[in-house]
């Protein structure tokens, strides 16, 4: 966005329609995870733990940062979790002081199912959503970057 100008009409509505977008494929998952059970937290728990990038570890300190809660509401989610035997805990072999946490066959299927509907819902709204990012990029750049892009160059 323009830092030292006012923004225009096409920037609001360009960055409230991607939002809106936004919403309807989030609101879709909160609804998925109620039918299958799972608080919408929970199943995006559950994502978090299974879609961790390669080479971290699975404690409520990375989870509670993947989550952005803070780290006793992820221990408060562990404990529901765990009561429902969708995941466990184990001691750290490197570290005694830490907690990982570990799908179980029960947790592993519920969110495998939930996962294929919502990439499945995604492929769906996947065109809306990239036109939705797309308007607010082309929309928030300065004019000279907008020339650039379409080979427009200004007259000397």
């Amino acid at each position: 966005m323009m830092s030292n100008g006012a923004m225009t009409i096409a920037e609001f509505r360009a960055l409230a329609e991607f939002r809106y977008r936004i919403r309807i494929y989030l609101n879709g998952g909160e609804e998925a995870a109620r039918k299958a059970g799972l608080e919408p937290q929970q199943y995006l728990l559950l994502l978090a733990l299974r879609g961790l990038p390669a080479g971290r570890e699975a404690s409520i300190r990375e989870l509670a940062e993947r989550l952005q809660l803070r780290h006793h509401s992820v221990v408060e989610l562990v404990d529901r979790l765990e009561r429902r035997q969708l995941l466990r805990r184990e001691r750290s072999r490197t570290d005694k002081r830490q907690v990982i946490l570990h799908l179980t066959p029960r947790g592993e299927k519920i969110l495998t199912r939930l996962a294929r509907q919502r990439i499945s819902e995604l492929r769906t709204s996947a065109p809306a959503l990239v036109r939705s990012l797309t308007a607010v990029i082309r929309s928030t750049q300065p004019p000279k970057a907008r020339r650039a892009r379409s080979g427009i160059t200004p007259a000397d």
